[in-house]
């Protein structure tokens, strides 16, 4: 039973009557849609519960938006976009078009939903700072500290005469203007992920350029704000000065000292307790509460504030990203960007009177001024013309954070409708330009053209080998490292190891690539690959003269990671870049982790690497006094090598016999020949025989040849074999048809292995040895 209650409110001097009707008990959950179709049931409604409405307003924004998206995202427009459109569908003056407007949404139900969204800001917003690392800004290069000035200083300047443009009816412009010609950084990294550039050359700059102007911007935004409040106030001004200097201080001398105290708290190796979070999180509102009661409009720089005082890294910084960056990304910000494009209030088409003109002026102009101060700066640099108008035009970009400026602006009554639509459209037509015409103007490909092809097979015997190392967890350095030791390293033909570790991009925005070998160890990546550089350093030491180490690390997102790899291999002209298996064993042959994200990479790899790259799969069988160099040991290293011929099965001949020149390894080369083979002739045929030619002949490496009819023969004599060998060696031979694996597709699990690598991973051979499979070079 639903009781009303109504009452009358009147001030004293009886000029006001406000009447309010609250229902009782509140009606929050329904008892289901089916009941509202049943017999003798009346006057029950389902979407007079707000549960039920809440759940079909959230579903309709999600699949209005995700419909906008799949034809937005064919041009290269993010899902940002396509939540202002489903937001715009929804307002109240589109919903009355097609007379829907109070079947779908009421004014309460849209200022709940609007809380939502704000928790969704907040969160992302206090998330950015967190992601923020604050040594950056101290160690940003020369091109990237006069980009970030110039972008936020030239259209500044250039917009003085502007600041007192009247807005109508509503207060002065200068609240406005301001927010044309920042830059913000949680924008620019959003964008830059979007298009997948972000640690490519153009985007690291592009990273390092933003975080300059980010702290530019808000210093000028606040300087400006008190200056135009002194004008008229001077006593107000120092007001919003000393508020602002005073939470500076609250969050740098109590905040901050908590957080840290929090981490010091926490076992060194452990995560961080659920305690912990919940304080930061009680912190975090307990700020929201202070910013609103007494200085609103500190509401948004300082939940970045806050975040930028939370210690970076694991364990406090991590878990905080790693908790909340789903829930935000995926649920909470979607919501905040809908529901702001629903505070529209007029769709009808604005007519251009002189308030409108002089907005879009304004805006035209401050693009103007900003693209062409940084182009010309870059084109000044000798930056390739389209590279420098592809970074000037990230530099325009605009995105959520404006959008919580614009918001949070008409909400606080400082711009009134039409503004608030206007600066709407702004975002829209620069949320969509600049991705379309940056992946227009930048391809990060180009890198690659005219790049010399890197073979093993084109090395000369006795040449330096250029190889690139990847570790993805620790348990991959021994067995990089036992690998390079059975490669031959000599003095007559040396290896250098670019040894990269590579880490996921999680607890902070800007990816990072440090060279080791120009850092010094009080660098924070040090730390996080400090048994990595260790282990190859003694690796070289032991080898001295024969191997050079140098030692990498790179922390990038995972989906992006593919580029760090094959820069890295470009730049150093590496002939074999060696990754691991996403699987790996415990000692006893069962499963131990399969990491699906490695996976992909490794697939990214093989199609885009400017070289060979080989996947090693180690069940530990790799001798380790062979990696000490014992000379007195009597134990060698057994390695075989599976040659059905072509371009893989040639490349990876050519490092088994390097491995073969070892005394230390004892090689073996199985020939697998087809039974119906006719004897024809073809110039695969002869490049086989050339390579195979000195194998034949050799006293101290192995040769067999089998007649095979069909794949089940060649899978019986290698399972005869798998127990004999520390190391099997094969060609990937992707795609590549013949009668000795005849049928054996059909059963592959991991096609980047190939045929007969999937066959010696499969867990039917039992994980009796480690494989190493090759692929040549593709990309030319």
């Amino acid at each position: 039973m639903f009781f009303g209650r109504g009452q009358n409110l009147r001030p004293q001097n009886g000029s006001v009557s406000i009447t309010m009707c609250i229902n009782l008990p509140p009606e929050v959950n329904s008892a289901g849609l089916v009941m509202q179709f049943e017999d003798g049931v009346k006057e029950y409604k389902w979407l007079d519960y707000t549960t039920p409405r809440i759940m079909l307003l959230l579903a309709t924004m999600f699949t209005i938006s995700q419909v906008f998206h799949s034809v937005l995202k064919r041009f290269g427009i993010p899902i940002f976009i396509s939540q202002i459109f489903a937001g715009i569908l929804l307002s109240r003056p589109a919903l009355q078009v097609i007379k829907m407007a109070n079947k779908i949404i009421t004014p309460e139900h849209v200022q709940l939903i609007g809380s939502m969204g704000n928790i969704g800001i907040a969160l992302f917003i206090f998330q950015s700072g967190v992601k923020m690392d604050l040594s950056m800004v101290a160690k940003v290069g020369r091109k990237a500290l006069y980009i970030g000035i110039l972008s936020v200083i030239s259209p500044l300047v250039a917009l003085i005469p502007t600041f007192m443009v009247p807005t109508g009816t509503g207060p002065s412009g200068f609240f406005i203007t301001p927010l044309y010609y920042v830059t913000s950084f949680p924008v620019i990294f959003c964008l830059l992920t979007h298009l997948k550039i972000l640690n490519s050359e153009l985007g690291r700059l592009a990273q390092s350029s933003a975080i300059v102007a980010d702290f530019l911007s808000y210093a000028t935004v606040l300087l400006l704000t008190v200056s135009q409040v002194a004008s008229s106030s001077p006593a107000q001004a120092l007001r919003t000065l000393g508020y602002v200097v005073f939470f500076i201080f609250i969050v740098m001398v109590v905040v901050r000292p908590a957080m840290l105290l929090i981490v010091r708290m926490t076992p060194e190796g452990k995560e961080v307790s659920q305690t912990g979070l919940y304080v930061v999180i009680l912190i975090l509102l307990l700020f929201l509460s202070f910013a609103r009661k007494f200085y609103s409009e500190l509401t948004v720089a300082g939940l970045y504030i806050v975040g930028l005082a939370v210690p970076r890294g694991p364990p406090l910084g991590s878990a905080l990203v790693n908790k909340f960056d789903c829930l935000v990304s995926g649920f909470f910000l979607p919501i905040f960007v809908t529901t702001s494009a629903m505070r529209i209030h007029d769709l009808r088409p604005q007519s251009f009177n002189i308030f409108i003109v002089q907005n879009i002026l304004t805006v035209a102009w401050t693009v103007l001024v900003k693209f062409g101060t940084c182009s010309l700066l870059l084109l000044y640099w000798k930056m390739h013309k389209n590279d420098a108008m592809a970074l000037a035009l990230i530099m325009n970009a605009k995105g959520i954070v404006e959008m919580a400026f614009y918001t949070f602006a008409s909400d606080g009554r400082y711009v009134p409708p039409n503004m608030f639509r206007f600066m709407l459209g702004i975002i829209i037509v620069m949320g969509s330009i600049v991705p379309i015409f940056v992946r227009k103007l930048y391809d990060p490909s180009r890198k690659y053209a005219g790049y010399q092809i890197k073979k093993l097979v084109d090395c000369k015997p006795e040449s330096e080998l250029q190889v690139v190392c990847c570790i993805y967890i620790p348990s991959n350095i021994s067995s990089a490292i036992n690998l390079l030791s059975i490669s031959c390293p000599r003095n007559e033909c040396p290896t250098v190891v670019n040894a990269l570790h590579l880490i996921k991009l999680s607890d902070q925005a800007t990816s990072i690539f440090v060279s080791h070998q120009k850092k010094k160890k009080n660098f924070s990546a040090y730390s996080y690959s400090e048994n990595v550089i260790v282990s190859f350093k003694k690796f070289g030491g032991l080898r001295w003269g024969a191997v050079s180490i140098n030692t990498f690390t790179a922390i990038s997102p995972l989906d992006l990671m593919h580029d760090d790899i094959c820069t890295l291999a470009l730049d150093k002209l590496a002939s074999l870049v060696i990754l691991p298996f996403h699987r790996t064993w415990y000692i006893d042959g069962s499963l131990e982790s399969d990491d699906q994200s490695v996976r992909n990479l490794n697939l990214r790899i093989l199609e885009k690497a400017p070289c060979s790259v080989g996947i090693l799969i180690d069940h530990g069988n790799l001798k380790r006094s062979v990696t000490h160099m014992d000379s007195s040991a009597d134990s060698f290293s057994k390695v075989a090598l599976l040659f059905l011929g072509g371009n893989d099965d040639r490349e990876a001949l050519t490092l088994a016999k390097r491995m073969g020149r070892d005394d230390k390894v004892r090689l073996t080369v199985v020939h697998f020949i087809a039974a119906s083979d006719d004897g024809d002739v073809d110039w695969e045929t002869i490049l086989d025989s050339e390579v195979l030619r000195d194998i034949k002949k050799s006293e101290c490496m192995r040769y067999e040849k089998h007649v095979v009819e069909n794949g089940a023969d060649t899978v019986e004599i290698v399972h005869s074999m798998v127990n004999q060998y520390d190391l099997i060696i094969v060609g990937r031979r992707h795609n590549l048809e013949c009668p000795q694996t005849s049928c054996l597709d059909q059963w592959s699990e991991f096609p980047e292995l190939g045929v007969l690598g999937d066959l010696l991973a499969s867990k039917d051979f039992g994980n009796k040895c480690s494989v190493l499979v090759l692929q040549q070079q593709r990309l030319v």
